[in-house]
């Protein structure tokens, strides 16, 4: 991101976190980030939660900030999805 300031370009950093939003049983949607613990919320729509997880991030970083932690950043992290069949669970029996 570029900002003009007194006539003087400046360069700011971003940060940027992946984000997962799943359906939330009985209604509405979760949203959390893997990256930065605790960081969960909650609504009735994607939009919303969108919105609160925006909010959440933005307190979560000042408030580490605030503290002198270090910022966590995503580019060591690696993500997958796992598969699997029927057949590879053992069956449970009652």
């Amino acid at each position: 991101m570029v900002i003009i300031e007194s006539g003087i370009i400046k360069l700011m950093k971003t940060y940027s976190f992946r984000t997962i939003i799943e359906p939330d049983d009985p209604s509405g949607y979760h949203g959390y980030v893997p990256k930065l613990k605790g960081v969960h919320t909650c609504g009735e729509t994607i939009d919303e939660v969108q919105r609160n997880l925006r909010q959440a991030i933005k307190c979560h970083i000042e408030g580490l900030m605030k503290d002198g932690e270090p910022m966590p950043t995503e580019e060591r992290s690696i993500e997958s999805i796992q598969t699997f069949s029927r057949q590879d669970f053992t069956p449970v029996y009652a």
